[in-house]
């Protein structure tokens, strides 16, 4: 209904040409289908977010920087970089209490989650980035085992010659950041590398940060029809403190407080990744292409939590209050591309195979030695899981009449899942589930006018539990081992929409309507750890409005607005109180700790409404631009039984900045000042948190300043 009423003025405006005279906007090129396309010839909602938006006046730290332009997509900073960004994509990974889940992630081709669809962007960097994709809907099920969407990062590619910059930024709560980045094109290889460091002192009390980031990537023909690109990365953390979740009464009195028990037990995540991977490009002729690729990687994460030492003391098997993670993977995926021409017409075949493969070394440990708190202790858990999935998949693409263009495939999945423990009293015994499912999707475009497209797709969605979901039976240890008894996510995903534009107004609307059954929910979350339940069903409608424009005079403008309204569809019961063990029958009456979940409540950190406006002048003779934006997000509730959440609000940000360009060197100086008006509120929230300590505050009016100079030949 809301693509009816509002489809009328978007083709009116895109095809009247009111703008008057202007910039033009250039057309978004995008590889959601495995190809280069130009995305209003998709039926798929994807954005593409340019190197400009991506690094000019940004910090260039976190993601959210740039996704909150994006609809669909709630990327929320926890202001504690022990923990990943809360982000979600239609609601799907805002449970999430560790990493990204629900949202396949890639960086240059090679994927960011791994074959358990737990996701990281640790390594993502955008200081070398050319540009990000976001793809939501029903195709992102044609990349394996997700539900919400796709998110891609794209390194740039060198420009003719040599360059050498170096960048240094400084801010609020005495954050730095200092980068050198060098990039080459000869003919023979193309070349960039890039170095980051970055730290701060934090918004609230034991919040020091410190990560260190590399990347390079490299590229060149082998023949005159064949490409190697072989991309590398790495991250570390030394030792991020973690401030923890407040309750509401410590949110009122002081909200830049560390959560009870962070200071005592010295609470903190250290992480340490290497990444390599090479893609293989061969056109074996006019109308056949292959693309290969292969990665491998290890990724060393501990956590020491705040779990009391008395807690850990009084059950014979809990698994500790430190976690350690040892993680060693490697894929490869194959795939096939063949355009030609059917019935007159040109048909895009894409038939493809990847193979994942994860081995985990986990272990647990006591927080404490004797009295003395926040030490790795003695050992109490001891497991070998290994993770792989295997899947093919099949894609078409076919403009059936110059007005109609239709797509479609299928992918085939299997996930399977392994665990041995070494520790014969404290661990379980050995395990195996496995997971499968075989995913359609299809979608519809019209080429209703020359400025105006209609289109519509569905899709079956696909999403696994992973290891950090399975990874505890209970809070208190007494059932040890994987939840192995926690199914697959499967969903239903529907959308329509129209795409509209001229050369200086381009407007996008997307309805769409998700049905999910056996998703994953948080049972309790406490200590930083989580156990997890399946619950019957939930549903997700909503509506995304996106604007861009250009102006005479140097204005330009985007808005980006979402309505999401996800509930449960079915009733289900929660754990309120410890101890918080899976229902071994869900359909009888429940012990008295647990409460009941009714149908219709809303899904917890998930906003029914946020929105994006973002004004922009420039002016060229002088190199300058300024941006004014404002963003807004409505209540999110905390838990399941919507007893409690953060408020809506809205928060003004101001940049500028000046480019100077020479024949030799390039010159940037760019400040920003971020809440303008200073207000207090709840950036992020922890669900289901047992202990009521759900709160996350975000800080109040911060600056920063940010120089850049490259040397160019």
């Amino acid at each position: 209904m809301f693509s009816c009423l509002l489809a009328a003025p978007i083709a009116a405006l895109a095809e009247s040409g009111a703008l008057g005279e202007s910039t033009e906007l250039r057309s978004v090129v995008v590889t959601a289908t495995r190809t280069a396309e130009d995305s209003r010839d998709l039926p798929v909602s994807i954005d593409r977010i340019d190197a400009q938006t991506i690094r000019n006046g940004q910090l260039q730290v976190n993601l959210s920087e740039s996704l909150m332009t994006v609809p669909g997509v709630s990327a929320q900073s926890r202001q504690n970089y022990a923990q990943d960004l809360q982000l979600s994509v239609r609601g799907f990974g805002a449970r999430s209490s560790f990493g990204v889940r629900g949202v396949r992630l890639y960086s240059d081709g090679i994927p960011g989650t791994m074959p358990d669809g737990q996701g990281q962007f640790s390594q993502f960097d955008l200081g070398s980035a050319d540009h990000i994709e976001v793809l939501r809907g029903p195709f992102s099920a044609l990349y394996g085992n997700s539900s919400g969407g796709v998110i891609a990062i794209f390194t740039e590619n060198a420009q003719p010659g040599f360059s050498l910059g170096g960048t240094a930024e400084y801010g609020t709560f005495n954050t730095q950041r200092y980068a050198l980045k060098t990039t080459g094109d000869s003919s023979l290889v193309n070349y960039v590398v890039d170095a980051a460091h970055f730290q701060t002192d934090g918004y609230r009390v034991h919040s020091d940060a410190e990560r260190n980031l590399f990347n390079a990537k490299a590229s060149g023909a082998l023949s005159d029809t064949s490409k190697l690109t072989v991309v590398g990365n790495a991250v570390q953390t030394p030792f991020v403190q973690d401030p923890l979740g407040l309750t509401r009464a410590q949110l009122s009195a002081d909200p830049t407080q560390a959560g009870v028990n962070a200071i005592a037990y010295n609470t903190r995540k250290s992480l340490e990744q290497e990444q390599v991977g090479a893609v293989y490009e061969n056109k074996w002729n006019a109308a056949d292409e292959l693309f290969a690729s292969v990665y491998t990687g290890h990724r060393a994460t501990t956590q020491f939590q705040a779990i009391p030492r008395a807690t850990q003391l009084a059950a014979a098997l809990y698994p500790g209050g430190v976690i350690d993670l040892n993680r060693a993977y490697w894929g490869v995926d194959l795939h096939v591309t063949d355009q030609r021409t059917f019935s007159g017409m040109p048909l895009l075949l894409v038939a493809g195979v990847s193979y994942d493969d994860l081995a985990e070394a986990r272990k647990g440990y006591f927080n404490f030695i004797g009295s003395n708190l926040g030490l790795q202790g003695a050992l109490r858990r001891d497991e070998a899981n290994h993770v792989y999935d295997l899947d093919q998949y099949l894609q078409a693409q076919w403009d059936v009449a110059t007005r109609w263009r239709i797509v479609a495939g299928v992918r085939n999945s299997v996930v399977d899942v392994t665990s041995h423990g070494h520790l014969a009293v404290l661990d379980a015994a050995d395990s195996e589930v496995r997971y499968s499912a075989v995913n359609p999707v299809a979608g519809v475009t019209f080429r209703a006018t020359e400025a105006v497209n209609l289109y519509a797709s569905y899709g079956k969605g696909f999403e696994t539990p992973t290891l950090n979901d399975l990874a505890y039976r209970s809070v208190d240890g007494s059932l040890p081992g994987l939840n192995l008894g926690l199914k697959a996510a499967h969903s239903d995903n529907y959308e329509t929409g129209i795409k509209a534009g001229n050369a200086h107004l381009r407007a996008n609307l997307a309805a769409f309507y998700i049905r999910t059954v056996d998703e994953l929910a948080v049972l309790q979350n406490s200590g930083g750890r989580t156990v997890n339940q399946n619950i019957g069903e939930t549903t997700r409608r909503g509506l995304e409005f996106e604007a861009d424009a250009e102006w005479a005079g140097g204005f330009s403008g985007r808005f980006a607005y979402t309505y999401i309204r996800a509930v449960v569809a079915q009733p289900y019961f929660t754990c309120v109180a410890a101890p918080c063990n899976p229902l071994i029958n869900p359909s009888g009456p429940p012990p008295a700790n647990y409460l009941p979940v009714a149908a219709g409540n809303y899904l917890p950190a998930v906003a029914r409404n946020f929105a994006y406006l973002g004004l922009t002048w420039s002016y060229s003779p002088l190199g300058f631009s300024t941006t004014l934006e404002a963003q807004g997000r409505g209540k999110i509730y905390a838990d399941d039984r919507n007893t409690d959440g953060a408020a809506g609000y809205w928060v003004a940000n101001w940049r500028a900045g000046f480019e100077q360009e020479s024949r030799h060197w390039r010159f940037s100086e760019f400040a920003r000042l971020d809440n303008l008006a200073n207000r207090a509120y709840v950036g992020s929230v922890i669900v289901n948190e047992t202990n009521s300590r759900f709160f996350e505050p975000a800080p109040g009016r911060t600056a920063y300043v940010m120089f850049n100079a490259a040397l160019r030949n």
